[in-house]
């Protein structure tokens, strides 16, 4: 049998705001081997301008990346056509930046339905029409779409089950990104969903609550059941990106210590390799 391992991840949104280079350095120097890319603040102000001398910048250190497109202001489903397609276009321009770094993935948030009074079922057709067209633009750079479950406190255009399934019926270069902390504040059986969709599966975002916001704090620091999520992960072996997303300000350390608690954990949980028979999904 292999050897089971693991990728671990981490987002510069600990860093958000500050140059963008000097980001990454300060991130390899707490460990990082590879570094998701946060594309919000003024640092992303000139996109296209800025992407051929920065993606020089990041390929010449020592380093791999996954990227994120702009996270605040941006919904494929908005309820205003001139929102969604500014959104669409700014995924366009990330997975063309993807490209050019040989990101491993990019993000993509499917979008947020803010009101009860619109259809979510409106959103998830919308959600699945634009990534579908990103896929075309994707495929030929070779680029992965990792689709993350985002939104809560209602806005979330997903239960638990149509999340699992969503991915059904679009090109295979679609895959899933799941957020333990989003699930968590959805009340999502967190390992129940990564088992769903393990053969699909581009990531986690990893990062902790209270049940209650959205804190991103580091791992062990709310109320998620890790026990249950490093059992999933290795007793299926699922082979996917672990992206530590810790909050704005967070000390650096506490991401180095993040990835030694993940290393630790899954190199030495003893259902590696072993078929679960005490937990029903």
């Amino acid at each position: 049998m292999e050897e089971f391992t693991m990728k671990v991840c981490y987002s510069d949104l600990v860093l958000i705001t500050n140059e963008i280079v000097e980001n990454v350095e300060k991130l390899i120097q707490h460990g990082a081997d590879v570094v998701e890319l946060l594309m919000d603040g003024d640092k992303w102000d000139e996109m296209e301008a800025l992407f051929p001398v920065l993606a020089e910048q990041l390929c010449a250190l020592d380093v791999a990346y996954t990227v994120h497109p702009p996270a605040w202001d941006i919904n494929l489903t908005s309820e205003n056509k001139a929102i969604r397609e500014a959104s669409f276009l700014e995924y366009k321009k990330a997975i063309e930046f993807a490209g050019k770094i040989d990101a491993q993935h990019v993000v993509i948030h499917p979008g947020f339905c803010f009101a009860p009074q619109f259809s979510k079922e409106t959103g998830r057709q919308r959600a699945k029409m634009y990534i579908q067209q990103l896929c075309e633009i994707a495929k030929p750079l070779h680029v992965t779409l990792a689709i993350e479950n985002v939104g809560y406190n209602g806005t979330s255009l997903f239960t638990q089950k149509e999340y699992e399934v969503f991915l059904e019926g679009v090109d295979g270069n679609a895959k899933y990104l799941i957020d333990v902390g989003h699930a968590n504040l959805n009340g999502w059986d967190i390992a129940s969903a990564i088992y769903h969709v393990k053969d699909r599966l581009a990531g986690l975002h990893l990062h902790d609550n209270d049940g209650k916001s959205d804190q991103h704090l580091p791992v062990g620091e709310g109320t998620i059941d890790w026990s249950s999520i490093f059992d999933v992960l290795c007793t299926e072996q699922i082979d996917c990106e672990l992206v530590l997303e810790y909050a704005p300000g967070t000390d650096l350390n506490m991401l180095q210590k993040g990835k030694e608690r993940l290393v630790n954990e899954l190199s030495n949980n003893e259902k590696v390799g072993h078929v679960s028979e005490d937990r029903a999904f």
